[in-house]
């Protein structure tokens, strides 16, 4: 099996039915070899462009290249993309190693080439043995991994997968996380996955491309979205935040950004009317007369306690409820109802964010 990358351009698509934009004006490069993943709410365009990539959904607006060449006009049988579904769609007639045959056979490959190509896709995701089974004598994760098989036998030129394991439950779903990451990089192929799941989105992909409202929000490294979020609902979407509103000054190691009697020293260059996102992981308990970039005294109005950590919300005169998570075996106090707090956090914590557009 090869392991040839390809390069896919997005080049202003969009797709409308009717009077409703399901995308808008979309422009996109992804490398060869590269996992990419489409993350955003439902409804937010991210299965449209998977399936306008596909070929199964006609763009209204803009160009689909392939390593540079034109394919807007494709069908979907001539672009030789691997693809798999959110239901794996496996033939439950047939057996695993007839699944897998499949589009061999509709290629019109010799029985002996199939084999092979079936063979060797079925031990790249560790199935071998199975390979006389029909998929009712399967577990979820190897219906999945029998689908990805299928996907990757014939060789594609990409690979697409739409939601392919959210039909799992969570600890098998981060199992198969970890496979297909490892899947990826023994193969070298450029994959494109869809989901609604952050956590998978940050465990997978070398880029994640937010999407919301049919618009492509920002692109970037899923430390670079986490660190760095460019609006409000990127923030909000990606991980939790809490956000912190106010008028800032720029100064010189970034702005100070004032609400009530509380300043905060934060990432950014807004002057005027702010917003700041800051994650609640980031945020300590300080000790008396322990110092920070920024600290907050206030009163733990409720917690919970979450396994590896402890979740509280904090009251503060200024600030309003802050969000804060602790890990549990190093947190500075037990938490109570009512226990006056000190929180600290840096100035690098708290980053400028924009309001999302109405």
């Amino acid at each position: 099996m090869s392991a040839a990358g390809h390069a896919l351009s997005l080049q202003g698509i969009g797709k409308r039915y009717g009077d409703f934009v399901a995308v808008r004006d979309a422009s996109l490069e992804v490398a060869s070899g590269e996992f990419l993943t489409l993350l955003g709410p439902s409804g937010s365009g991210k299965t449209t462009i998977l399936m306008m990539v596909a070929g199964f959904v006609e763009p209204t607006a803009g160009r689909i290249l392939l390593d540079g060449r034109d394919i807007t006009d494709l069908p979907p049988e001539r672009r030789e993309f691997g693809m798999v579904f959110q239901g794996y769609a496996l033939f439950p007639h047939m057996t695993v190693a007839e699944n897998v045959s499949f589009p061999l056979r509709v290629r019109k490959l010799g029985r002996a080439e199939r084999d092979t190509k079936v063979r060797a896709a079925l031990d790249l995701v560790q199935l071998g043995r199975f390979a006389d089974r029909k998929p009712s004598q399967l577990s979820g994760g190897q219906q999945q991994r029998v689908a990805l098989a299928r996907a990757l036998v014939f060789d594609p030129a990409l690979l697409l997968l739409d939601e392919p394991l959210s039909a799992l439950d969570k600890k098998l779903r981060a199992e198969l996380q970890e496979e297909l990451k490892a899947l990826h990089r023994r193969v070298g192929r450029t994959f494109i996955n869809v989901t609604h799941d952050q956590e998978e989105a940050l465990s997978l992909s070398d880029r994640i491309a937010i999407l919301n409202h049919g618009n492509l929000v920002q692109v970037g490294t899923p430390e670079a979205l986490y660190e760095r979020p460019a609006t409000r609902f990127v923030a909000d979407f990606l991980g939790k935040s809490n956000f912190i509103e106010g008028d800032a000054v720029v100064d010189a190691g970034g702005i100070t950004l004032r609400r009530g009697g509380a300043r905060v020293l934060a990432r950014g260059t807004a002057d005027g009317p702010a917003v700041l996102s800051l994650r609640p992981e980031k945020i300590v308990l300080l000790p008396d007369g322990a110092a920070e970039d920024n600290v907050v005294g206030g009163r733990i109005a409720s917690w919970s306690y979450l396994g590896t950590g402890y979740g509280l919300v904090v009251e503060t005169p200024d600030l309003g409820p802050i969000r804060v998570h602790l890990p549990a075996w190093r947190a500075a106090v037990a938490p109570a109802e009512g226990l006056p707090v000190r929180l600290g956090f840096s100035r690098d914590a708290a980053v400028a964010v924009l309001e999302d557009a109405a």
